[in-house]
């Protein structure tokens, strides 16, 4: 992680732990359906607020969800939604706790009837991730129809906090769309000959 890496503009490199997220997690393609979870619940929770600002609650949101276990959210009582409120470590809005127990549900049930949360969530991107060949933080869209496509199914589904913007930005968290500027050191590493090209 040193500063003469040419990053995404978004990463800025004053933040060890925003570059930390940049270098290691953002973008890389993630089928497991815990983390799949956690970023669904983070990226409802960011909405409104930074993303530097959810980072550096995540240790706690880890606490307080239980390690992010569907099942266990699934089944949180009024208490734990008063304990949540309580909590100074997270993002203490009623909307967004109750939306996260909601999702827990919903997920579970995705999970029952495809076999998993993501083989349905990849299904929107033919399995495989966008490649994008994006130069500029301008040139990055805040959705796409393939967000608009998911957004909408999860919606149907009973999914809270999961608008087009959000769901893009959660594509482009796990992987399913690699939005890593083309002169940014994790573009290459990310960007594989047989991933589908989008628009760039």
């Amino acid at each position: 992680m040193t500063a003469a890496k040419k990053r995404c503009a978004w990463a800025g490199m004053t933040d060890p732990l925003y570059l930390e997220y940049h270098d290691e997690e953002w973008g890389v393609p993630s089928r497991d359906d815990r983390h799949l979870f956690e970023m669904l619940i983070l990226e409802g929770a960011q909405a409104g607020l930074s993303w530097s600002t959810i980072l550096h609650k995540r240790a706690a949101y880890r606490k307080a969800y239980h390690g992010f276990d569907p099942k266990r959210v699934a089944r949180y009582t009024a208490a734990d939604k008063r304990r949540l409120l309580a909590d100074a470590g997270i993002v203490r809005n009623r909307l967004k706790v109750a939306a996260s127990i909601a999702n827990a549900i919903a997920f579970l049930d995705v999970q029952k009837e495809f076999g998993g949360f993501a083989k349905f969530a990849w299904g929107f991107v033919g399995g495989e991730p966008i490649v994008n060949a994006r130069r500029t933080m301008k040139d990055v869209p805040a959705r796409t129809p393939e967000s608009d496509a998911f957004s909408k199914e999860l919606k149907r589904r009973g999914f809270k906090f999961v608008g087009s913007t959000i769901m893009y930005a959660f594509m482009q968290a796990v992987g399913m769309v690699n939005d890593h500027a083309v002169d940014c050191f994790r573009y290459k590493a990310r960007a594989k000959p047989a991933a589908k090209r989008a628009r760039g």
